[in-house]
């Protein structure tokens, strides 16, 4: 692909700068007529296009003859029912289905790191097996990288040197339909902070289209504000414990075998508003709580199941091994199966 020019059409959402790459990066959002009808051009004319999540215009979007729509996704496992199996299409009229379903005609293809994934994505698109590509997640590389960890961990104690060699907590809070503008943490911080600020900090980062309603300078020796971080992945590297709910990121997360704990304070309302799925409590990878004090005591017990975590693992990151950018590199490129890492990657594209 050498020869090739790589556009980036970047949203709102996007929090990477990609300055490191050689490639043109377009901001794609309507604040930006001309560049968002460049985007369009370059979506109209690409021989190979990579998505990462849904994508809404799709629908009224017709490619070129000879265009390969490859849908990476952002995730590498779900807990909530997504796409075509979310329960709240019920909800929804026969012209926003439609819609939908043609969004998911467009994806040729959809890079999966699990069978588990494949089957989801089979049954959430209405994909094919034969167009499932078992290159594992590109992303989740990173995760096997020693000295960017190393590199990482040394950024973020010059960053804050207050941390000191305590273990770092992350909490990464599920985006709420009813936070869009600020969110209000469920943590009693302050008993936190009694608790365990001897030997541990608190790292906080939440979704990108909310902000806290919290003054976290009250403890500015224990909790740190990372929302604004730009690769979170980056942050699980250097993560001793992790703190999540229904979001995805656990999945990731489990490559490295570290301990989770899954604070589901509204467990029984989210599993009726957002589809959460029915086994979430036998599958999580970790204890299931829902108040600060039983999140103390699990940390303080320390009694985690890490044959439940390398089970989760190899469950759903059995193709993510920490070569799958240059799997996929080369299936994008028509390398003979031979040269593949990956044993299980099907066929190159035709």
């Amino acid at each position: 692909m050498s020869n090739e020019e790589i556009y980036i059409l970047k949203d709102s959402c996007c929090q990477y700068d990609f300055g490191n790459l050689e490639a043109k990066v377009i901001p794609f959002t309507l604040k930006h007529p001309i560049h968002f009808l460049k985007s369009i051009y370059h979506l109209a004319t690409a021989k190979t296009i990579l998505l990462d999540t849904y994508q809404g215009f799709l629908a009224s979007t017709n490619f070129r003859s000879g265009t390969t729509c490859i849908q990476l996704w952002h995730a590498a496992g779900a807990l909530k029912r997504f796409g075509l199996e979310d329960p709240t299409n019920e909800l929804r009229s026969n012209r926003a289905m439609n819609r939908f379903k043609k969004v998911y005609s467009h994806f040729d293809y959809s890079v999966v790191g699990s069978e588990k994934m494949a089957d989801s994505f089979m049954q959430s698109f209405g994909v094919s097996d034969q167009q499932i590509i078992r290159t594992g997640i590109p992303r989740s590389d990173l995760l096997f990288n020693q000295k960017r960890r190393d590199q990482v961990y040394n950024d973020i104690k010059k960053q804050f040197p207050s941390i000191r060699d305590r273990k770092i907590i992350l909490y990464t809070p599920t985006f709420r339909n009813n936070s869009l503008k600020s969110y209000d943490l469920e943590l009693d911080l302050h008993r936190m902070n009694q608790e365990l600020s001897d030997d541990y900090v608190l790292f906080i980062k939440l979704h990108p289209a909310v902000s806290a309603s919290f003054n976290y300078e009250l403890y500015e020796d224990f909790i740190y504000d990372v929302s604004d971080y730009k690769n979170t992945n980056e942050l699980l590297l250097i993560t001793d414990l992790l703190i999540s709910d229904y979001s995805s990121i656990p999945f990731e997360y489990a490559i490295l075998e570290r301990p989770m704990i899954f604070f589901a304070y509204d467990l029984e309302e989210y599993k009726i508003e957002s589809g959460l799925i029915q086994d979430y409590e036998q599958e999580v990878p970790g204890p299931v709580v829902s108040s600060t004090y039983e999140i103390i005591q699990v940390i303080q017990e320390n009694t985690f199941d890490y044959e439940k975590i390398r089970r989760f693992n190899q469950a759903y990151n059995e193709y993510s091994q920490g070569h799958s950018s240059n799997d996929l590199a080369m299936y994008l490129t028509g390398a003979e199966e031979k040269e593949f890492t990956n044993k299980n990657t099907p066929v190159k594209l035709n």
